[in-house]
C-alpha cells in the first residue's frame, strides 16, 4: 500500500505550491539551501499518488546517480512505483531515444558510442590528413583537440571563432583545427560513429525536424522535470522546449545566482528566457533557507543585489542567532596561511572536529602557499579542484631542479629532469647518474658525459643552470627565478595549457623570497621527497580538513568556511575584468562560496600583496575584493593584524580591530557631475557621493553602481 503524505505538514508554502501546482510550465527559483531537491522528490511522489503513471513521467538531472537518489526517496516516502519514474542525463535519454530513430538523421540504430579516449586516437590518427608541415606553428595534443572539438560543439560555434575566444595560443593553426573537425565529422558519419557531443546534438535535430517523433515523445512524457536547469546549455534548454511542444507540463529549477559553468558551455541565460519560450509560466520561489544564519544571508542577498540581471529573491532562515561574517586582512599570503593553520588549531584544542571546516578559493593554485603551512604544522587536509601542489606534474619537474643541487644523490629527481632534456630517456639517464656519481663530476660538466652526442645538446643548457644553482651565495628566490627561464620553454612544449601551470610555478617566487637558504626552502616546502608527497599524513580517515575551489564546492556545506583570496584580481579573477559577462560570473561564483557556511563565514585577503588585474587597462588591484568592499559595512566586522595578534585578541574576546571597512584617509579628484571611465563598466557619470570614500556612479550601460573609491579604479574623462 502506498503511504498517504501530509504534504502540508512536511513542506513550507512556496515548497508545497511548487509540488502540488497542476499542470503547465513552471520555473522553480531555488535559493541557496532552500530545499531543492526535497521539492522535486515530493513532485514525484506527488503525481505518482495523483494517478500519473510514473513512466509517463520524466525527471532530467546532471548525473545519473542524482536522479537515482530522488527516485529512491521518493519511493520510500510514498509508492513504491516511483522508482518506475524515468530519470537520468540529458544524454542517456539522447541515446535511448536515437537507438530507435537514429535512421531519421542518416545513422543506422546500432551506432556506436565513442569515448573520450576513443575521440582523442580517431582525432590522432586524422591529423596526418592535415599534411602539417614538419617544423612550424605549434598545434595542440589530441586531448586539447578533443577539448576545443566538444565545447565548440556544445556552444554551437565555429571552431575557429571558439579557438579565437579561448585558445588564442593555437590562433596561427585554428584553420587547420577547423579542417580537422570536419574530418571528424566525416570519419563518424562514414563509420556510423557518435561521441557524447553528438548524442545531444542528435537529439536536438531530430526533435527540431521531426514532428512525428516529436510528437510521440511528448505522447510518452505527459510530465517533465529538470533539475540545475541553471547549468544546461542552448542545446539541452532546446531539447527541453521541443519535448513539452505539446503539452507544456514542464517544471524546471534552478539558480541563476549559482550558474557558474559557462567554461563548460552552461549559459545562465536559460533561466530568463524560460518564461519568454512558455508565456504561460508560474515563476514559484524557494527562500527559505534551512542552511545558514541570518547575518550570512544578509551578506549573500546583498551580494546578489549588486547583480546586473537577476531574479530578485531575499533569503530567510527560522534559526536564531548568528554572528556577523568576519572579513580580516592578513597583511600578506603568509599571514593569511599562518591564521587559518592556527585558528584550525586552536579550534581542534577546543573539541572542534577538523571536518566542520572547509577553505574554499577561487583558482587551486591560490591555496598552495596554505597547503605548505598545512603540511609544516601537519593538519591534515584533502583537496578537491586541481591537484595538490605537490603532486602536480610541473611543480615536481621544477623542484627537481634544485633538489638535486643540495642532494646530488636524489636518483628521483635526476630521472626527472634528464628526461626532460630531448632524446634522453630512461636508459641514458641512468648511465649518466652513474657516470656522475662513479666520476664525482661536477654538475656543470655534465654536458661532458661521454654518450653525449649532437644528439644530446640539451645537457648543455642543463649543466649550465645546475652550475648557477650550486653556488653558495645563491638565494633561494634567485633559485627560482633561474630555473624558471630554463623551464618555461620546456613548460610550454609539454602542456597545452602551460598559461594556468605558470600562474602556479609563479606561486614559488613570493614563498622562496622568505628564506636564506635553498635547503631549509625545499625541506619546509616539501618535506618530503617529490615520490612520496601523495602520502601526506591524512590522519583518521574522514577526519581532514576540505581545501577546495568554489566550482567543486558547489552543492557542498560546512559549519565554518574560510574563502581566501578575496581580492581584486584573484575574486575576482583579473582575467573577467575585460568582459562584463565574465564579472558577473564571478560574483555568482563569491554567491556559491559564501552560502557554503552554515555557522560561520570568514573572509580573508592579504591587503599588502600586489595582484594583476586587467592587463588591457594597465592598472593593478590592491585591496579587499569589490565584491565585498561595495556591501554596507553593518553587514560585516572587519579586522586587521598579523595572524598571532588577530588570534590573541579573539581568545581575550577583546575587539581591538576595526568593526567596519574604514579605510585610510585620503582625497579622490572626482566631483558630482565628473565624467569617468571604469575597466569593467566603461563610461559613466558621478551621480553623488555616499560618503567620503563611496561613490555612486551611473553608467551608461550597466546603470547606478555604488564604487568604493579605496578598492576600485576610476579614470577621470
Amino acid at each position: 500500500m502506498a503511504n498517504r503524505i501530509e504534504y502540508e505538514k512536511v513542506l513550507n508554502p512556496a515548497q508545497l505550491e511548487a509540488v502540488t501546482s497542476s499542470d503547465g510550465p513552471i520555473l522553480v527559483i531555488a535559493g541557496a539551501g532552500s530545499g531543492k531537491t526535497r521539492t522535486l522528490v515530493y513532485r514525484v511522489a506527488r503525481l505518482v499518488e495523483s494517478g500519473v503513471p510514473p513512466e509517463s513521467i520524466l525527471l532530467l538531472t546532471f548525473t545519473r546517480k542524482a536522479a537515482q537518489e530522488m527516485l529512491d526517496r521518493a519511493a520510500s516516502l510514498a509508492d513504491p512505483r516511483c522508482r518506475f519514474v524515468s530519470g537520468g542525463t540529458f544524454h542517456s535519454l539522447a541515446f535511448k531515444v536515437l537507438r530507435s530513430h537514429a535512421e531519421a538523421l542518416g545513422y543506422a540504430n546500432s551506432f556506436t558510442i565513442l569515448d573520450r579516449s576513443d575521440m582523442e586516437e580517431v582525432l590522432r590518427s586524422l591529423i596526418p590528413e592535415l599534411h602539417m608541415p614538419k617544423k612550424g606553428q605549434r598545434f595542440p595534443k589530441r586531448g586539447t583537440l578533443a577539448n576545443i572539438l566538444s565545447k565548440a560543439a556544445n556552444l554551437q560555434e565555429p571552431v575557429e571563432a571558439f579557438i579565437l575566444e579561448e585558445y588564442s595560443q593555437f590562433i596561427e593553426v585554428a584553420p587547420q583545427i577547423g579542417n580537422l573537425g570536419s574530418l571528424y565529422a566525416e570519419y563518424k558519419k562514414a563509420n556510423q560513429l557518435m561521441d557524447y557531443d553528438d548524442l545531444i546534438i542528435s537529439l536536438q535535430r531530430l526533435l527540431g525536424e521531426n514532428k512525428d517523433i516529436r510528437t510521440e515523445l511528448s505522447r510518452k512524457y505527459g510530465h517533465i522535470m529538470v533539475d540545475e536547469y541553471q547549468d544546461t546549455n542552448a542545446i539541452q534548454a532546446d531539447i527541453v522546449k521541443w519535448l513539452a511542444y505539446d503539452h507544456r507540463n514542464v517544471m524546471v529549477v534552478g539558480d541563476d545566482a549559482q550558474s557558474i559553468y559557462s567554461f563548460r558551455g552552461a549559459n545562465y541565460r536559460n533561466m530568463f528566457d524560460f518564461p519568454s519560450i512558455f508565456p504561460e509560466t508560474k515563476i514559484i520561489k524557494l527562500e527559505q533557507n534551512y542552511r545558514s544564519t541570518q547575518p550570512i544571508l544578509a551578506l549573500t542577498n546583498a551580494l546578489m543585489d549588486q547583480a546586473d540581471e537577476k531574479y530578485t529573491k531575499c533569503l530567510f532562515t527560522e534559526r536564531g542567532g548568528g554572528e556577523k561574517p568576519k572579513v580580516i586582512d592578513t597583511r600578506t599570503e603568509h599571514e593569511q596561511a599562518l591564521l587559518i593553520s592556527n585558528y584550525l588549531k586552536q579550534q581542534m584544542a577546543e573539541g572542534q572536529s577538523i571536518n566542520d571546516f572547509a577553505v574554499l578559493f577561487r583558482a587551486a593554485y591560490h591555496s598552495f602557499e596554505l597547503e605548505a603551512e598545512l603540511t609544516r604544522q601537519r593538519i591534515p587536509y584533502v583537496k578537491y579542484g586541481g591537484f595538490k601542489f605537490l603532486e602536480s606534474a610541473h611543480i615536481k619537474d621544477f623542484l627537481a631542479h634544485m633538489r638535486v643541487v643540495v642532494n646530488r644523490d636524489e636518483a628521483i629527481s635526476w630521472i626527472r629532469i634528464l628526461r626532460l632534456v630531448k632524446n634522453v630517456g630512461m636508459g641514458k639517464s641512468q648511465a649518466i647518474i652513474k657516470w656522475m656519481k662513479n666520476e664525482q663530476t661536477p654538475l656543470q660538466q655534465l654536458a661532458e658525459w661521454p654518450g653525449a652526442g649532437r644528439r644530446e645538446s640539451g645537457l648543455k643548457s642543463l649543466g649550465i643552470l645546475l652550475g648557477r644553482l650550486t653556488s653558495r651565495e645563491i638565494e633561494p628566490k634567485n633559485a627560482v627565478e633561474q630555473v624558471m627561464e630554463y623551464y618555461l620553454p620546456i613548460l610550454k612544449d609539454k602542456f597545452d595549457d602551460y598559461p594556468r601551470r605558470q600562474k602556479e610555478l609563479e606561486q614559488l617566487v613570493p614563498m622562496a623570497n622568505r628564506y636564506r637558504k635553498l635547503r631549509r626552502f625545499l625541506d619546509d616546502l616539501v618535506l618530503e621527497p617529490p615520490t612520496s608527497s601523495a602520502d601526506i599524513d591524512q590522519g583518521e580517515k574522514g577526519k581532514t580538513l576540505t581545501l577546495s575551489t568554489v566550482h567543486s564546492a558547489k552543492g557542498l556545506e560546512w559549519p565554518v568556511v574560510f574563502i581566501i583570496w578575496a581580492m581584486e584580481g584573484r575574486f575576482p579573477a583579473s582575467m573577467a575584468y575585460s568582459n562584463p559577462l565574465n564579472l558577473e560570473e564571478e560574483r555568482r561564483l563569491m554567491y556559491v562560496a559564501a552560502t557554503r557556511a552554515k555557522d560561520q563565514l570568514l573572509i580573508s585577503y592579504p591587503g599588502q600583496e600586489s595582484v594583476p588585474v586587467w592587463s588591457n587597462y594597465g592598472g593593478a588591484g590592491n585591496g579587499l575584493s569589490s565584491f565585498i568592499s561595495t556591501l554596507p559595512s553593518y553587514l560585516f566586522s572587519h579586522e586587521r593584524g598579523a595572524a598571532k595578534t588577530l588570534l590573541r585578541g579573539r581568545k581575550r574576546g577583546k575587539r581591538q580591530f576595526e568593526t567596519s571597512l574604514e579605510p585610510r584617509s585620503r582625497s579622490y579628484p572626482f566631483s558630482q557631475g565628473d565624467r569617468v571611465r571604469h575597466p569593467a563598466f566603461g563610461p559613466g557619470v558621478v551621480s553623488k557621493f555616499v560618503a567620503s570614500n563611496k561613490v555612486e556612479v551611473l553608467f551608461k550601460n550597466f546603470g547606478k553602481k555604488l564604487l568604493h573609491l579605496e578598492y576600485t579604479t576610476l579614470e577621470k574623462i
